[in-house]
């Protein structure tokens, strides 16, 4: 039976009694808590939380001020939480100073996180917002007199912008929001400055193609109009120049750029992604930017890299395993000399190489040497300390064979990698390339001399702000300026590493960016096409410069990492060559029909080049030496020399020994008898004349003698008649002559009695002989 109404209700009543103590026992438990406490808890952390507000320094000046100083920080607040923030302020924090360079880095890694630390000055100096909604955004700007920053001893001190402030949650004063950044403090000149020397790479990606005009001014042909946007107002190249040209350092250069540029100052053409080709209108920017860099080297050595820059470290661990490509190395360094004094009439340095990131190991070292560079740049990431030096030592290491490794700082030469067209990245940037440099400095009383070697192409706001953080420190108190010669004949530090790190520590990420072995043998490739093509030509210059340069440029360090783009680049030089080869090339010949034991046949050759070639060969071979001999045996070469835009017939004898189709081949051979173009092959049908063709014959020319009797027994009744009638004799012969003469002009057409004509006179060499296929059946001369 089932339980009445009352009785359920008194179960649940006792169920509820006795559960009553368990349930006010759960508080009691270890780690027990009720659901709305712990939301309660979570809100209130997210709401005291440092990151709540984000904070961004924007503008921080003087980067390195001095005591007489007001120190100006400028930057933005925004409420990245979810509940409003009342009561708030941003203030200036001072911290304590930092005992060296690992503590930067570690400070610089936790720039917004973990609690406030430091002192804030005077809440005078303050500003204050009376609430900050969630998303919202406000601009601050603290103006504080830095000897109310009481900052003690020369040092690095950290610096902080705070925002403190409350919730509803966390009705309380606290910090919601900091960015640190570092504030380099040396307001005397130190007693001994470290001398540092900054490179300023002028180098920029491939942009000029193997390709040029067909036109004997060779118009050069560009791969698209971006060079132009570069040397242009406020392009990449032309805010290079400028802040360059305002700073102390020493330039280093990519020989192609100049002569891309150069390129551009006359007519010149851009091709499309289509095809299309587009007139080039530049010019003007191009000759100002190149006047622009002559002054601002003059009276300078120019650091010159090897045409293209070449990739050293590709080139040591694969391109050795592909003969030939070290010769290009020496070729691009030769031309790198050239192109400098030519264009920037000024002296090239091509002692130095830098390896790509200045990555470097024994087999880099050793295939930079071999063009004649006894100094390598490379970085303090890849060249490590091994002794126990306390200090950072001077660049310049022997690293044995008469070679001086220049060791550039890691820290100062990676400080502005990134983005840096954020106002908050930049500032925090330059405060701590300051900083490393000056902890550098205050490291040891030892007289030091500092590389700072940035990346290759820096973007314009990275050159933008490498360029403020040099004038401050050019005009700081810890550091002075000194050229990149100078400080690789500076005295070495004594306990310096000078061991070349080995082959197994290069870093794996530079060596996947590297060029393979199949792009190094397909550049070989076409070197072998261009030797070979060369050797025809009577102007050699007009090939030989513009495809050597473009083989430079396919092993150009600017590469890295864009293997499709790179194969793209080396397949369209290798096509340009082959098409470029092929403009001087066999006629197509149809089959050929020989009329007899021997005859003549005729091979044609075209030459479509801007320029005469020589020195070539054409070899005609008979398939079957025994039934079809070509002049006195199997085959015949006859030296070939063609004209620009002409094309020439070439003659060989042949005998048939037997009839049917035979075949022959045509090709060309350089005089070291290596082929040249493509063959061509062509059937010979070689025939018997029969008696029954001599019947013919002869029966057509007793036909002719006996027409030609008829008309003169014709010409004598008619003489004998006129003089029965009494006709004058003169008469008559004066009526007969011109008769004479219109026959002889019905039988010769155009002949010219002087100039005997034989079917196998030769043609004139003329540029408007045809180029087409023969027709069927062509004959040939007996």
């Amino acid at each position: 039976m089932s339980p009445s109404p009352a009785r359920r209700l008194l179960r649940r009543t006792g169920a509820l009694l006795a559960a009553a103590p368990l349930l006010a026992a759960l508080p009691l438990l270890p780690g027990a808590a009720p659901a709305s406490a712990h939301a309660a808890t979570s809100a209130a952390a997210a709401a005291t939380g440092t990151k709540t507000v984000d904070v961004a320094v924007n503008q921080l000046s003087p980067v390195a001020p001095s005591a007489q100083d007001t120190l100006t920080v400028r930057g933005k607040v925004t409420n990245n939480g979810k509940q409003t923030v009342t009561d708030a302020h941003v203030g200036l924090r001072v911290g304590s100073s930092y005992g060296g360079r690992s503590a930067i880095d570690d400070a610089a890694k936790s720039g917004t996180g973990g609690a406030p630390d430091g002192t804030e000055v005077a809440s005078k100096y303050a500003q204050k917002f009376a609430k900050l909604a969630p998303g919202a955004t406000q601009d601050f700007t603290l103006s504080v007199p830095v000897k109310e920053l009481h900052l003690g001893a020369d040092g690095v001190y950290q610096i902080s912008a705070a925002l403190m402030g409350q919730t509803a949650a966390a009705p309380y004063q606290q910090t919601l929001g900091i960015q640190r950044t570092f504030l380099p403090w040396q307001p005397g000149r130190a007693d001994t400055r470290t001398r540092t020397t900054v490179l300023w790479p002028l180098i920029s990606d491939t942009h000029l193609t193997a390709e040029t005009g067909t036109s004997e001014q060779q118009t050069p042909v560009f791969n698209d109009d971006s060079l132009a946007r570069q040397i242009g107002p406020g392009g990449r190249l032309q805010q290079m120049l400028a802040l360059g040209d305002d700073l102390d350092v020493t330039w280093v250069i990519d020989p192609d750029l100049l002569a891309s540029v150069d390129a551009m100052t006359d007519t010149y053409t851009i091709k499309g992604s289509d095809g299309k080709i587009t007139p080039g209108k530049d010019q003007a920017i191009a000759k100002e930017w190149l006047r622009d860099l002559q002054t601002a080297v003059q009276g300078q050595k120019v650091v010159t890299l090897p045409f293209a820059d070449p990739d050293l470290a590709s080139l040591a661990h694969t391109g050795t395993k592909v003969s030939g490509s070290l010769g290009h190395l020496k070729d691009a360094t030769d031309a790198a000399v050239y192109t400098v004094d030519t264009i920037l009439h000024a002296k090239a340095d091509t002692s130095y190489a830098w390896p790509a990131e200045g990555a470097v190991d024994p087999d880099i070292v050793k295939v930079a040497t071999s063009a004649g560079a006894n100094k390598i740049i490379a970085r303090s990431d890849t060249f490590q300390e091994t002794g126990d030096l306390t200090y950072t030592p001077s660049a310049a290491r022997p690293i044995g064979g008469g070679a001086t490794a220049v060791v550039a700082d890691a820290r100062l030469s990676t400080a502005f990698q990134g983005d840096m067209s954020r106002a908050e990245n930049s500032t925090l940037a330059v405060q701590e390339f300051l900083a490393q440099s000056l902890m550098l400095t205050r490291q040891t009383d030892k007289q030091r001399n500092v590389v700072v070697a940035p990346q290759r192409m820096p973007t314009s706001s990275q050159a933008h702000a490498m360029a403020q953080a040099l004038h401050a420190l050019q005009d700081g108190t810890w550091s002075q300026p000194q050229s990149l010669v100078a400080a690789t004949s500076a005295k070495p530090d004594p306990g310096a590493t000078t061991r070349v790190p080995s082959a197994r520590s290069y870093p794996s990420p530079l060596r996947k960016q590297e060029l393979s072995r199949a792009a190094f043998e397909q550049i070989q490739s076409t070197q072998d096409d261009l030797e070979n093509f060369k050797v025809v030509l009577t102007d050699r210059s007009r090939v030989v410069t513009p495809f050597g340069r473009s083989m430079d440029r396919e092993m150009s360090t600017s590469w890295r990492g864009r293997a499709k783009v790179s194969g793209s680049f080396r397949n369209g030089v290798s096509t340009y060559l082959s098409d470029s080869t092929n403009q001087v090339a066999l006629i197509e010949k149809s089959r050929v029909r020989l009329s007899g034991r021997s005859a003549t046949i005729p091979v044609s050759v075209q030459n479509n080049l801007w320029q005469d070639v020589d020195h070539l060969v054409l070899r005609l071979t008979s398939a079957n030496g025994t039934r079809l001999r070509i002049g006195d045996g199997v085959s015949e070469d006859k030296a070939v020399k063609i004209a620009s835009g002409h094309s020439q017939s070439v003659k060989f004898t042949t005998t048939a020994k037997a009839t049917g189709p035979i075949t022959v081949y045509a090709q060309l051979y350089t005089e070291d008898n290596q082929p040249y173009g493509a063959r061509m092959d062509f059937k010979v049908d070689a025939t018997e004349i029969t008696p029954t063709v001599m019947l013919v014959i002869g029966g057509g020319v007793l036909l002719l003698v006996l027409a030609g009797f008829r008309m003169y027994t014709q010409r004598k009744r008619t003489a004998a008649a006129q003089l029965e009638e009494g006709a004058p004799q003169d008469e008559t012969a004066e009526t007969a002559e011109p008769a004479r003469d219109e026959a002889e002009d019905e039988s010769a057409p155009g002949a010219r009695a002087d100039v005997p004509q034989q079917p196998s006179d030769p043609t004139s060499d003329t540029t408007s002989e045809s180029a087409a296929p023969s027709g069927t059946g062509e004959r040939v001369d007996r």
